[in-house]
C-alpha cells in the first residue's frame, strides 16, 4: 500500500515540491489574481527561483524577527486603476504573500548604488554574532567616494570623520552604514567579514544564489559605481524582505538620528537618516535610499496598511528624479487599490 501511495503522490504532485517541500513550492509571484498586473504576467517571470516568499522566510524567522505575516492574500478592488510613476523601473509587492502589486520594468538589471546595503546589512547579521566586537577603520575605508560619516556627500562634511586607526563597533558601524548610509561604514563591516571587498562581494553574490536572485551581480559592500555591478527593483524587494527577520536592520532605518561613538569614547559622530519620507508615510516600517551618477536616484521602503493590519508591502524605486514623490504616491496608490482577504 505504501508503494502503490507514493506513485500516486508522484503522479499528481510536481517534481519541484519534493524538492522545496509543499508549503515552499516554486511559484512565481503571479498565481493570486492579484498579481495579473502591469505586466507582470510575461513567461519569463515564471521562473522556479520565484519562489513564495511566504513559504522561505517561514522556514527563516529567529528570536529577533520583524517577520510576521497576516496570512491574508491581496486583492484588487473593484474599483481599481493604474498607476504610472517615470522611474527606470519600479516594484511593490506584498511581504507575506510574495504578491507582485506594482510591475515597471521590475527585472531591468542597473546600478543600485546604497540600497545595496540592505545585502551588506544581512550578511553582517548573519556573520557576526556580536554586535558589540571592535572594527578598527582603515584607510581603504576613508578614501571611500560618496557619503561618509560626518560628510553627507563628497567634500561637503558637516561632522566629525571617522580616523584611521578608529576603532568603532559593528552595531554603529550597521547604524551608520544604514541610517546616514556611510560608504566607509560598509566598506570597513565588508572587510571585517571577509577580508577584503572582493571577497565580501563574493559573499553577498553567494547569498544572491541562495536566494535565487536572478538579476543581481554585486561587486562591493557599499554600493559605490565599478563595472557590471547591477541588481533590479525586484531582486531589491525580496532582499529587503528577506531582511525583514532581522528586526535590527528595520529598527536602523526607521531612526531619525542618532550619535555613535569610537569603543574608546575620544570621538563621537552624529548620523541623520537620509530618508526624508519617514515621518509621511502612514505606518512606515522604514526605507533606505541610493545615489550615484550611474544609478541615480533610487528609493525602497516598507509599510503597513494604515487599517493597522499586519500585512506589509515593500515598493522600490529605481533611477527617479522624483523618487520621493514617487514613492509615497506608489504607497498610497497601493492601499487604495487592494484588499486583503
Amino acid at each position: 500500500m505504501n508503494t502503490i501511495a507514493g506513485v500516486i503522490l508522484i503522479l499528481f504532485f510536481p517534481a519541484q515540491y519534493y524538492l522545496y517541500g509543499f508549503f515552499t513550492a516554486p511559484e512565481n509571484f503571479n498565481r493570486s489574481p492579484a498579481a495579473q498586473v502591469e505586466g507582470a504576467t510575461s513567461e519569463k517571470y515564471k521562473s522556479s527561483s520565484e519562489k513564495s516568499l511566504k513559504g522561505r522566510l517561514s522556514n527563516q524567522k529567529n528570536e529577533n524577527s520583524n517577520y510576521g505575516g497576516s496570512g491574508l492574500i491581496p486583492e484588487r478592488k473593484k474599483d481599481y486603476y493604474n498607476t504610472k510613476i517615470f522611474a527606470g523601473s519600479s516594484v511593490v509587492i506584498d511581504v507575506d504573500s510574495g504578491t507582485i502589486l506594482h510591475y515597471d520594468n521590475g527585472r531591468g538589471k542597473i546600478p543600485i548604488a546604497s540600497l545595496t546595503k540592505i545585502m551588506t546589512a544581512v550578511l553582517v547579521l548573519e556573520n557576526v554574532k556580536n554586535l558589540d566586537e571592535p572594527v578598527t577603520v582603515d584607510e581603504e575605508a576613508l578614501s571611500a567616494d560618496g557619503t561618509k560619516v560626518g560628510c553627507p556627500q563628497t567634500g561637503y562634511c558637516v561632522d566629525e570623520r571617522l580616523h584611521i586607526g578608529e576603532k568603532v563597533t559593528v552595531g554603529d558601524l550597521l547604524m551608520a552604514m544604514l541610517l546616514d548610509s556611510a560608504n566607509d561604514a560598509a566598506i570597513a563591516l565588508g572587510k571585517y567579514i571577509a577580508g577584503s571587498q572582493k571577497d565580501f562581494a563574493g559573499l553577498m553574490n553567494d547569498k544572491a544564489k541562495d536566494l535565487s536572485l536572478m538579476d543581481s551581480h554585486f561587486c562591493n559592500p557599499s554600493g559605490l559605481d565599478e563595472d557590471d555591478c547591477y541588481s533590479s527593483a525586484y531582486d531589491i524587494a525580496r532582499i529587503a524582505a528577506y531582511s525583514m527577520q532581522y528586526e535590527k536592520i528595520w529598527k536602523i532605518m526607521k531612526t531619525p538620528e542618532i550619535e555613535i561613538s569610537s569603543t574608546d569614547g575620544k570621538y563621537t559622530h552624529k548620523l541623520k537618516n537620509t530618508d526624508l519620507l519617514l515621518d509621511q508615510i502612514p505606518n512606515c516600517l522604514g526605507g533606505k535610499t541610493g545615489f550615484t551618477y550611474n544609478a541615480g536616484k533610487s528609493l525602497m521602503m516598507a509599510a503597513a496598511d494604515p487599517s493597522g493590519e499586519r500585512h506589509k508591502i515593500i515598493a522600490v524605486i529605481l533611477n527617479d528624479n522624483e523618487r520621493w514623490a514617487d514613492m509615497k504616491k506608489l504607497i498610497d496608490w497601493t492601499f487604495e487599490n487592494y484588499n486583503w482577504k
